[in-house]
């Protein structure tokens, strides 16, 4: 088996496009460089870079084994950081990913009853789709992910923490739908304002209504949930939104929700984690609040 010193300079090259440059990082010489390149080349048996006078850069082979490497060489370091934070939980960092929605909705309140108790725990937040997200929890970038769900990936552990209900509103440009209950079909004959087709909730959603025979084409796509709202209240169509993230608008009459013969059902948000992988003291104990 080739040594794991060789895929880590392997690696450093990847990303540096540079010989000398990559020994520096590594505190090793430039020739110490290119021969343990030259000999994983040589085990491996093809060619990883392309060498010009600027520089280094990956061929195909190489490009397919750094995603592996970046990978592994992620989650090992990951690992040694991890045993460093096992001391206390006074030092460390906790790198969550969320979505926009579910961070600015649902998470803060815990964010802020995590930092209060452990104000030492560095916390990076990393706002991505929620298909970003499970491949960053793949990878190793970060230690846990609060997603829309459903997600179907046996290598997650995944745990649902909060139902919420998709629901369309509209403001007073469609008025006369106050007083009715429509059906998923009728909405056809209306201008939508949804999610991008990227999202986890746009998805659950076009599913549900594909299964019930409705064509939905929305005239606005739009990448976040406040938006949604915005545009609802201006008039420019029926939005799709959150239930529970939408309350206010609803209090306040800017928005009424339009009654629809049966609900579109409920889904969840909910931790995902890579599973077979310890979580880190501070991961463990944020998804535990988050879970309780």
């Amino acid at each position: 088996m080739i040594k794991l010193d060789l895929y880590s300079v392997f690696n450093e090259v990847a990303k540096t496009q540079n010989f000398t440059i990559a020994a520096k990082l590594l505190f090793v010489s430039q020739p110490a460089v290119s021969q343990s390149i030259s000999q994983l080349e040589s085990d491996l048996g093809t060619r990883l870079f392309t060498r010009t006078s600027k520089g280094v850069h990956l061929t195909s082979e190489g490009k397919l084994l750094y995603e592996y490497t970046h990978a592994g060489i992620s989650l090992i370091k990951n690992g040694e950081q991890r045993l460093i934070d096992s001391k206390n939980l006074l030092i460390g960092q906790l790198r969550i990913g969320v979505g926009d929605t579910i961070s600015r909705y649902y998470l803060i309140d815990y964010l802020e009853r995590f930092n209060s108790i452990y104000p030492k725990i560095k916390l990076r937040i990393i706002n991505k789709t929620t298909l970003e997200l499970v491949q960053m929890i793949k990878s190793g970038e970060i230690d846990l992910g609060v997603c829309n769900l459903p997600i179907y990936d046996k290598s997650l552990q995944i745990t649902p923490i909060e139902e919420i209900q998709d629901i369309f509103v509209a403001g007073d440009k469609f008025k006369e739908l106050k007083n009715k209950t429509i059906s998923f079909k009728d909405l056809e004959n209306y201008p939508l304002i949804m999610l991008d087709k990227r999202s986890r909730t746009r998805q659950y959603l076009e599913s549900f209504l594909i299964g019930k025979a409705v064509n939905i084409v929305p005239e606005i796509e739009l990448g976040s949930h406040d938006l949604l709202l915005e545009f609802a209240k201006i008039g420019l169509g029926i939005a799709c939104v959150v239930k529970e993230y939408s309350y206010e608008q609803i209090k306040k009459n800017e928005l009424f929700q339009v009654r629809t013969m049966e609900e579109i059902p409920k889904r969840s948000i909910g931790v995902c984690t890579l599973s077979g992988v310890a979580l880190s003291p501070a991961a463990k104990r944020f998804a535990d609040i988050l879970i309780n």
